[in-house]
Parts: structure tokens; sequence; C-alpha cells
């Protein structure tokens, strides 16, 4: 598993170097005479995972009055999503707590510019309901999926070294998580580590039972991260700054419209409504500055990821974090 982690490290470093600076900001006609940004003509290229950003901009109602275009691009999980952010291929991504790590270890060109904590009750590792496993330790020998990576790989991990196990104990199946889901229900594996909504996915529609969730173990963490190249452009930047308090107003506004965000979630995705319902009951939404607290959080996760031989070098996460949007974050 060493190796492999190793090599998606250098997979994302090896994107760098072929593409240096990537992307050719496209924005320059937005900037009037005078130095202002006309919106209308800017284009934000945004990268969204399953249920993630457009779905609860939508539900809100914040994708109603645009200033500007958004071009969206699907991504099946944080890894994939920040290799095309490194590539200039999109503009800003929303991502877990742990991909930025592994693209940071890989020195990707990407800067985390905002920050919610969804709680970790939906970060779980799912048996099959009639599976022996009844705890972490009983995992010990057995074929865990995990997508490379994500979230779930870090809290793969916090679980093990809480249960007195490392990577070595188990046979690591590093599956994205449509294919995790197939491998998971025909039995190809014996656990599943996964977010949600794969997480009620799981339960509602693949017989799974929660062996144990993050509360308490993990920092809860929901990221954007952006091309460093669209913070230098002005008008890239200031369609960013504008999507990323829409983006904090709606997170806040899921907790108090559960219903609402789990229909629209329903229907972006194509999952069922009792599996996004679940999902968002597990989750309450708190966007929060980029500051020291979250930056230390994350350095102790990239410090257990360096420990735990899945990343190859100690680096500083603050290179890769900046608090240059905390604007964005609703007053309470």
């Amino acid at each position: 598993m060493r190796q492999t982690l190793t090599a998606l490290a250098v997979a994302v470093a090896a994107s760098v170097a072929l593409t240096g600076c990537g992307s050719a900001w496209k924005n320059d006609a937005a900037i009037r005479d005078n130095g202002s940004v006309d919106l209308s003509k800017v284009t934000l290229t945004v990268g969204d995972q399953k249920g993630g950003s457009k779905a609860l901009l939508a539900a809100s109602g914040d994708l109603d009055d645009l200033p500007y275009t958004v071009k969206w691009k699907s991504f099946t999980s944080g890894p994939p999503l920040l290799e095309a952010l490194n590539a200039g291929a999109i503009d800003v991504g929303g991502v877990g707590n742990t991909p930025p790590l592994f693209a940071a270890a890989a020195k990707s060109r990407i800067s985390v510019v905002s920050g919610a904590t969804m709680g970790a009750e939906g970060d779980t590792i799912v048996v099959p309901k009639g599976s022996p496993i009844t705890s972490v330790a009983d995992l010990k020998g057995k074929k865990v999926a995990v997508a490379e990576g994500s979230s779930a790989n870090y809290n793969l991990l916090a679980q093990l070294a809480k249960a007195g196990l490392s990577y070595q104990d188990i046979e690591v199946k590093a599956l994205q998580p449509a294919d995790a889901l197939a491998a998971f229900t025909n039995k190809h594996v014996d656990a599943w580590a996964i977010w949600d909504p794969y997480t009620s996915q799981a339960e509602l529609e693949a017989n799974a039972r929660i062996l144990v969730d993050g509360s308490g173990l993990v920092n809860g963490m929901t990221f954007q991260a952006a091309n460093p190249d669209a913070l230098q452009d002005k008008a890239t930047s200031a369609a960013l700054e504008d999507y990323l308090k829409r983006l904090a107003k709606a997170q806040v506004w899921s907790n108090t419209h559960r219903d609402e965000w789990a229909e629209v979630w329903a229907k972006e995705t194509g999952l069922a409504p009792d599996v996004t319902r679940r999902a968002v009951d597990r989750r309450t939404a708190k966007p929060t500055p980029i500051d020291s607290s979250i930056t230390s959080s994350e350095q102790k996760m990239a410090d257990t990821f360096v420990k735990a031989g899945l990343l190859p070098d100690k680096f500083d996460v603050n290179d890769y974090f900046t608090g240059k949007y905390n604007s964005s974050v609703p007053a309470t």
C-alpha cells in the first residue's frame, strides 16, 4: 500500500511537471478600462463530486442570480479533482480533508481557500449486516476497500491505529466509490471505508452495517481548493470570492432546510431520496475560516500519513492554505 500511495503522489507530481502553470486564464476581457471587473464576462470552472456544491447551491437558490458563468466538471472523488486543478483544467473544487495533503506532498499547485466542518458521523467503515466483524480489530487480515488519498483513507488509517493495527495488517483494495460499491455488494471485500452519501447508500441499498464512524477521531472538514493562478487573476478571483460566499451561505441554509436539500440532492445525483435524507440528517455544516486551528489539524493528519509510510516526506501544510477569502465565512 505504501508503494501505491507514493505512486499516487508521484503521478500528481508528474502532472505538475508536464503542465506547469497549465491554464491560460481566460477572463482578461472581464477587466474594464478603469480596472474594475465585469463579472458577466467571467467563466468560473468548478470541480464537483456527487451531491456536492452544485446540488447544494441549486437547492438553496444561490445559483439563480449568478453574475458570472459557472462551468461544472464532475469527479468521482477528491484526488482526481485535485489532479485536474493542478493541471489548470478547473479553477476551484470541493474535496474532503485528506486529498489536499496528498496533493501538497506531491508539490501540486493548489491553494485551499475555504472550509467547513460537516461532522464526522458520515465518515465510516461499513461491513455487511451479517458479517462476523464487530470491531476494527477484527479487520486484521481482511480485504478493505478505500479510495486512495480520500477522506476515507485517513479515517481508515486513524481507526486502524486506534485499534492497534496498521495498513500492513489488512489487505487494502484501492477502489473509487462506484467500483467499491460493486465489490462490497458482490462480497469481494470484507469492509468499505467511505463517506456520505455512499455510507447511506451502502446501508439502504447494499445491506451494510456501520462498523465505526469518525466522530471524535477525524475533523470532518471539507474544503474548497483553487489553482493559485486563479487567485492571482483579478477577474477570476472576484468571481471566486462571490462563489465562496454563496457556498458558505448555502451550507448554513442546509442545516435548517433538510427536506429541500435532500430532495434536490437526490434529483441531482440520481440517488434515492431516503439515501440523501439519511446523509443530510447526519451532518451539520459550519463554515470555518482558514486559520491555525485548521492548519494544525491538517498538519497532524499529514504527519500521521508520513509516520505510517503512506506519504514520503514531512511538509508544512501552511504553504497550501490561505485565509485570503475568510471574509466569505458568514458572521455568527
